[in-house]
């Protein structure tokens, strides 16, 4: 019954997103961009990682000259026990090259926010570095403080993720391959050791409602080698930019 009623709800707030995007387009201010969104998925994976089941997914940000400041977060629809999410990222791109640090922050197993205590926190800080060199892109990730995973050892593990990913159009649609690897041992993502966790495939096409606005849907296949694991995920985008 639960399940029934946010779904009912939901149907009722996405044609009032739809108005808003038709009628408000592009928010700029001397150069500065604002952008809002929300992306509707059926299962949250994160890196080939189960996060959630039905899951919204709001995202709030500002952005001038390649400097961006954004706020993304997640909620479950459909388990009431998913955990909430909300994840801060600070980066700058030029050119090709892109760096950023995130703080993410989930409500468990610590409720409260501004608890940044190194041995009780639930914040985890990830530095990245990238580089887009158009056909393809390669990013790297390291954890550098907070509740970070340990190592086989029982150390801090440093928890690193690399991700490269191809984009390519095929059949009227917007394609996107990835791959993602685990370099070094860490409970953080459930390796030993050096892990391929994550195989993807995503296609995103926008579905026309009248000639003035379309709603984009997407579709993503995902494996984790690592964990055997493997999903079909679909989901639906709102946003203004």
């Amino acid at each position: 019954m639960k399940t029934r009623k946010y779904w009912l709800l939901l149907l009722i707030f996405i044609p009032h997103l739809l108005v808003a995007q038709r009628d408000n387009g592009a928010v700029e201010d001397d150069g500065v961009e604002l952008t809002i969104s929300a992306d509707v998925v059926s299962q949250y994976i994160w890196r080939g990682q189960e996060m959630g089941s039905v899951s919204i997914q709001p995202t709030m940000g500002v952005a001038y000259k390649g400097l961006s400041l954004m706020a993304q977060g997640n909620i479950g629809l459909s388990d009431t026990s998913d955990p909430k999410e909300l994840d801060l990222t600070l980066s700058y791109a030029m050119g090709g090259l892109n760096v950023g640090i995130t703080d993410y922050w989930v409500n468990a197993p610590e409720e409260r926010y501004f608890l940044y205590d190194a041995h009780r926190t639930n914040h985890v800080f990830e530095a990245n570095i990238g580089y887009d060199f158009g056909v393809a892109s390669l990013q790297w990730y390291t954890n550098f403080a907070g509740a970070d995973g340990v190592n086989n050892d029982g150390d801090r593990a440093y928890s690193s993720y690399i991700e490269a990913s191809a984009p390519f159009r095929l059949a009227g649609a917007e394609w996107t391959a990835a791959a993602g690897v685990v370099p070094f041992a860490t409970d953080y993502y459930a390796t030993r050791g050096f892990a391929v966790t994550h195989l993807s495939l995503m296609a995103e096409k926008e579905l026309r409602i009248t000639d003035t606005f379309s709603l984009p849907l997407f579709a993503q296949v995902v494996a984790n080698p690592c964990s055997q694991k493997a999903h079909l995920v679909v989901g639906l985008t709102l946003a203004i930019e």
